[in-house]
């Protein structure tokens, strides 16, 4: 994961600040592998170091004059065009002399700019306020190109730190003429201007993206020398001639196609040469593939599509034959047996009538049918009142179960009655301690009601 798309800033794997080597926080990179090993003259150590700008897409060496010592990932103040610029260190140490001798620039140049110092707030806030700026100056200066019917198309726009410098990378087929453009460019955003003609393969470069294997571009990434790529090499390695399939996002030929082309040109050293006409008594056998890893080679009889793999001893012999003005009876292919293992295909089953609707619809039918059952359950438990004794004040209500009873429930269960006011719909009179109304028990002594009498003794 690229240290841009977190929200750290920071690589998971190894916390170096941007230095995780993926491409995402910074493209070519180089792992220092001797970073950490001591020298025996620290004098003689490389005093230049790499600055990158733009997350790798122009990556320039500057000396190093100060006391300090900088690690990859620092962001470092440099001298620029007219003021200073601001860059990220990328690769420090005797790697740098390396890297200098392959890109062919000399470690005492005296011309080679300088590193002013560490990069200060200061610096950062402004080098963050011009990067802000190139997006919108992008676009602007592609409609103005169009305005003036220019065949160029403008990739890339880098303003240096300061504000007063930018460079403007574009892609042209032919020699264009931008005078006129470069006065509209100073007067519109007022800074210095620089064209740079780059080529289709760089452009894909500073663009980016995900190449038909699933990894990001080479170019991006690592690949910095762009051979020349044609379609032999497509050819050698038995590769269709499909410009859709060999082309890369860049629209020329893929570079990866030269990466195995030494070992294909090694391994048909041993292919006969000429032999792609063979003289049988059936006809002649034309060549139709080479299989290299196998070490065979296909043909085909006219007035028949079956296919012929013969050995390159067999071809070579036949070849002979075919000189001397001899022709052979039969080919004598060999029998290519495969190491993968034979899928064996599931044999057809018959599954019509073993699900029926009827079977569905009874479980549909069970699943309503205990869905209402919980239902009525629930409004059971909630509307209707279980046994047990009931709370005062209720005393019109006529169907309830049987049980003891609170005070105050003057109902027609069964059971003791509490002291207290009890008038209602009852007979008044004496009544004895044996009758409780319609109840059964004792009742208990006290005031019971308004025009009751007391109760004679038994």
């Amino acid at each position: 994961m690229g240290c841009g798309s977190c929200g750290t800033g920071k690589p998971n794997g190894c916390k170096s600040n941007g230095g995780c080597s993926t491409g995402g926080c910074n493209r070519l990179n180089v792992h220092d592998w001797l970073m950490n090993l001591p020298f025996s003259d620290p004098e003689s150590s490389c005093k230049v170091v790499e600055v990158s700008f733009k997350q790798g897409s122009r990556k320039e060496f500057f000396r190093n004059t100060t006391l300090q010592f900088f690690e990859k990932g620092d962001y470092v103040t440099v001298e620029g065009v007219s003021g200073f610029d601001v860059g990220e260190v990328s690769l420090t140490g005797e790697l740098v002399r390396i890297q200098m001798k392959k890109k062919g620039v000399d470690e005492f140049n005296p011309e080679m700019k300088k590193i002013l110092r560490r990069s200060t707030e200061r610096d950062i806030e402004s080098f963050q306020i011009s990067k802000s700026r190139e997006k919108e100056m992008l676009a602007r200066s592609r409609a103005m190109a169009r305005t003036l019917n220019l065949e160029m198309k403008l990739s890339e726009v880098e303003v240096q730190a300061d504000g007063k410098k930018a460079t403007f990378f574009y892609t042209a087929d032919d020699r264009v003429d931008f005078r006129e453009l470069i006065k509209q460019y100073a007067n519109d955003f007022k800074v210095k201007v620089e064209m740079r003609q780059i080529g289709i393969r760089q452009e894909a470069a500073k663009v980016g993206g995900i190449g038909s294997c699933g990894r990001e571009l080479c170019c991006s990434t690592w690949l910095h020398d762009f051979k020349s790529v044609n379609t032999t090499a497509a050819r050698y390695q038995n590769l269709s001639i499909n410009q859709t399939k060999l082309s890369g996002q860049c629209g020329r030929l893929k570079c990866c196609l030269n990466y195995e082309l030494d070992t294909y040109l090694d391994a048909l050293q041993h292919f006969p040469d000429y032999a792609d006409q063979l003289d049988t008594v059936m006809g002649t056998a034309y060549l139709i593939k080479k299989d290299i890893f196998k070490n065979l080679m296909w043909y085909v009889l006219p007035n028949n599509t079956k296919h012929y793999p013969l050995t390159i001893q067999r071809v070579k012999e036949i070849k002979r034959l075919n000189q001397q003005g001899q022709k052979v009876e039969e080919l004598q292919p060999v029998e290519v047996t495969s190491s993968k293992p034979k899928e064996v295909e599931p044999a057809f089953v018959d599954v019509v009538g073993q699900i029926s609707l009827r079977s569905l619809e009874r479980n549909d039918k069970r699943r309503k049918d205990q869905q209402r059952g919980d239902r009525r359950n629930g409004g059971q438990q909630q509307g209707t009142r279980g046994q047990g004794p009931r709370p005062q004040g209720n005393q019109q209500e006529n169907n309830r179960p049987q049980g003891p009873r609170p005070q105050g429930n003057q109902g027609r269960g069964q059971g003791p009655r509490p002291q207290g006011n009890q008038q209602g719909n009852r007979p008044q009179g004496p009544r004895p301690q044996g009758n409780q109304g319609r109840g059964q028990g004792p009742r208990p002594q006290g005031n019971q009601g308004g025009d009751q009498k007391p109760k004679p003794e038994a």
